[in-house]
This record gives structure tokens, sequence and C-alpha cells, in this order.
């Protein structure tokens, strides 16, 4: 009974995505669905950027094993990432009416800083989308009793998402994602409910969770742990701005104020929903200590899925696995889609600028199969955790494209050579720092991210030998003119089609 519940939920979950794709007729269409969606959707889509397989197997696990101090970079930086996004690109990026964060990248500076941060981007989910596929194989296995390897469960789950992916696009994400996390939070607070039945309720479990020292958040320890603890922290705040995924999210909104009001209302739901996980698979801890202790040292990961499995009825397994796979199956289509759009946009379409509206459409869902095939293979071969799978990808980003993207916007003074010195100097310094040093008392993401400012600073206010530097205003001018040019675009292409 629960496989066909899965199986059915499956179907209905790709009949909705193929019918959303009838919608998609632009490539503006697929990659920020026409920038037409109201609250309620963009509320949900912005929930669903974080709430997958990381904040319901990978978050809970590493609670599990290290209480709070474990979990400081998601839910508590992931929240906040949302939060600072959203103003940010409710009032600075919004009225740009761009496909991408490398078209900004490529109207503030040049053709290589777009390149180089758009390459970024797209390496980042690798590991990001990958958790979310490895995370389907889990379910797939678990549900099945084993009938379905881990290995068949990703092939199985990578396919399913692609299919309505590659023909609905961002109007696909949006509309699943709202139906999705109806039954996510639905669905928790039914397991939530239930565990709490077992346990003696909610105060029980947090007393015995902060005797264990499980709800300690700040580090006890030296500069080293606490140089650890907000290098974790600020990965996934600071890390996660300069993502496609985030920034077509929040300006597929009707209006900036929309874009803005979804992340803050997004944010702060996420934050709460993630310690549903958290609580569920503690509570596993004292309905049977044996068992699960024994398996938090095996396999954490395995902890909520089997408490559900072997301690709950039938309708309760079929409302957890049915919102664990709408939570995952929400992540992973945006995911996907995002670095497919960035890479078709700011990479293919270089080499190829004749390409009229459809054949680029056609550009980016060929994109989104060959990345999605990537993608598999990576998880197939990786033997990460969920939660580090995630933690790892926003390191890239942090140190290669915050700087160039927040100085951009901000400082006048900002030029290309700066910015190549940034983001070369960044990265250049992360992975010297990951690779040279085994225990470094600065956390190596960290050390990137410094010299990528340094990078910055020195790199425009010296004089300039690549690129442009232009006036103080150049910046200002050449972005009003660029969304003067789209409005004008968008208003004779709404009169067309009223004709």
């Amino acid at each position: 009974m629960l496989i066909w519940f899965i199986v059915i939920y499956l179907l209905l979950s790709i009949g909705i995505g193929l019918y959303a794709a009838t919608r998609v007729h632009s490539a503006k269409d697929f990659a920020v669905a026409g920038r037409s969606l109201p609250l309620p959707v963009v509320t949900a889509t912005v929930f669903a950027t974080w709430f997958g397989a990381e904040a319901v197997f990978g978050v809970s696990a590493t609670f599990v094993k290290e209480g709070l101090r474990g979990v400081v970079a998601d839910p508590f930086g992931a929240s906040l990432c949302l939060v600072i996004a959203g103003v940010f690109y409710g009032t600075t990026l919004y009225r740009l009416n761009v496909l991408t964060l490398g078209d900004f990248f490529r109207l503030r500076y040049d053709r290589s800083v777009e390149l180089l941060t758009t390459l970024c981007i797209v390496a980042s989910y690798l590991g990001w989308v990958s958790a979310q596929i490895k995370a389907l194989g889990l379910v797939f296995n678990v549900v099945t009793d084993g009938a379905v390897s881990a290995h068949a469960g990703m092939i199985l789950g990578a396919a399913i998402v692609l299919t309505y992916t590659t023909f609905g696009g961002m109007f696909s994400v949006a509309i699943l994602d709202f139906v999705q996390m109806t039954v996510v939070m639905g669905g928790m607070a039914y397991i939530g409910y239930l565990v709490t039945g077992m346990t003696g309720g909610v105060e029980t479990v947090v007393r015995q969770a902060a005797q264990a020292g499980k709800l300690d958040f700040f580090p006890s320890g030296g500069i080293a742990e606490w140089l650890a603890f907000l290098a974790a922290w600020m990965t996934m705040m600071l890390g996660s701005i300069p993502q496609q995924d985030v920034f077509q999210r929040i300006t597929s909104a009707r209006s900036a104020r929309i874009a803005i009001q979804a992340s803050l209302l997004g944010g702060a739901l996420y934050f709460c929903f993630t310690f549903i996980p958290m609580f569920i698979a503690y509570s596993a801890t004292l309905i049977n200590p044996e068992q699960f202790n024994r398996l938090i040292e095996s396999d954490s990961q395995l902890v909520l899925p089997t408490l559900v499995l072997e301690h709950t009825p039938l309708l309760a397994q079929a409302v957890f696995f049915g919102a664990v796979l709408s939570a995952i199956m929400s992540c992973s289509s945006a995911t996907l889609l995002a670095p497919s759009v960035a890479f078709s946009e700011n990479v293919v379409r270089g080499f190829f600028p004749a390409a009229g509206d459809h054949a680029f459409l056609r550009m980016m869902r060929i994109t989104l199969v060959c990345f999605t095939g990537i993608v598999l293979v990576f998880a197939l071969n990786s033997e990460a955790s969920i939660f580090k799978m995630v933690e790892n990808a926003y390191k890239v980003t942090l140190a290669g494209a915050f700087v160039p993207l927040v100085f951009g916007a901000y400082w006048r003074r900002a030029t290309t050579q700066g910015a190549l010195a940034a983001i070369i100097g960044g990265l250049a310094a992360w992975l010297l720092a990951e690779t040279l040093l085994e225990q470094p008392l600065v956390p190596a993401q960290l050390i990137g991210l410094l010299v990528s400012i340094v990078g910055m600073l020195s790199g425009s206010l010296l004089p300039q030998r690549i690129g442009r530097g232009g006036p103080p205003g150049d910046l200002h001018h050449r972005l009003h003119h660029h969304a003067a040019a789209q409005t004008h675009h968008a208003e004779a292409l709404h009169a067309h089609r009223k004709k």
C-alpha cells in the first residue's frame, strides 16, 4: 500500500508539472516564470529553496549527533540567507529584469567576469543537487525495503524530476512547490504530533535534549572553534546569496514588493519548520534508545525514515514519505534548472549571438538534460553525507562570487580589474588553503573571502590595466539604460499579444 501511494503521488506530480509546462512560451517563461507569480506561490517556492534532503535528512541527522552547534549553517545561516537575498535582490536587481546573475556581472563589469562567476555558480550546484538525488535514492530504497537499490532509486528520481522540469521550467517548479510545500508542512506537523504522543510531550524531548547538551548553541572552546563556527554560518548565509536558484525564485515574483515580502515569509517559515525533523529525529533516541543510538553511529541519515517505518501506522508512513518526496523533488527541480539556465545564458549563448528565443529555449532544455547526467554520475560515486555535500557546495561562491556581486551593487568605484582580482585571488586562496593546510586556524573559505575583498579593493583603486573602470556614475547609467530597454520590450510584447 505504501509503495502504491508513492507511485500515485509521483504520477500526480509529473502530471501537474507537465500541465504547468503549457504556460511556457518563451525563454523568460522557462527561466523566471514570466515574472508573474503572486505572493503565496513565491513564498512557497522561496521556502522550498532549502527544505529538501538537507533539511529533512541532513540537518536532523547532524543535530542528533552534534546538537545545535552542528547545524549553525542550516537552518540558522540558510534562513538568514533567504531574508538577506530577498531584500538585496528586491531593492537592487529586480528592476534590471535580467534572467541570471551572470547578466548582472556582464552589465556591471564585462564578459570575462560574467564567464568566471557563472562557472563558479554552476560548479557550486554539483554537490547541492547531488545531495538531493542521493536523498531520492535513499527514500526509494527505504520505502521498498531494499527492493530498489539506492543507486537505482537515484536514477529513477533523477528521471522523474528531469521530466517535468525540462518541459515546464520555472512554471513547473513554482506550481509544484506550492502544492508540495502544502503537503510538506501538513505531513511534518502530523508526524511531529504522533511522535509527541510516544515521548510524553514536547517538554520531555526538549528537557532531555538540553540535559544531553544538544541545545548548546555557541562554542565553548577557543578561537579556532569560534572561527569554524562563524565560517559554517557565513558559508551558507553569504555564500548562498550569489546563487541562481535563489535569484530565480525571488525575481519570479510579480513585483519587487512581493519579492521582498515572500523572502521574509519564506525565510521565517523555513527556520521554524526545520526544527520539526530535528525534533522527530531526536525523539527516536527516547522511543528506542538502543536501536537508534546504534543507528546514529552507523548511518544517522536513516534515523528519521526508520522511526517512521517501524513506529508509526501506515497512514503516517504515507504522509511522511509523501512529504519527504515533495520536499526533495521541489528542491531538486529548481537546483537542476538554475545552473542550466545560467550556463545557457551566460556561457553557451555567447557562441550563438544570433539565436532566437525558441532556439535559446531549446538550448536551455538540452543543457538541463546534460547537467542532470553529470550530477547523477557524481551522486552515484560520492561517499559524502548529504549535510556535508550541501555545506561544501557554497564555499566556492563565497570565495569567488560574493564580493564581486555585493561590491558591484553598492560600491561605485568597483571595476572589472577589481572583480577579476577578487574572483581569481579568492578562489586561489581558498583552494590552496584547502589542499595545503590540514587544520588551519582560519577556515579555508574565510581565507578565500578575505583575499577576495582585498583583491576587489586593491584591483579597483590601483591604475586600471584591465577592462573598464568608468566614472562613478557609469554603472548606474548602464543599468538604468538596460532596465529601460527591458521595460520597453516587455510593453511592446504585451501590446503585440493583446492584438
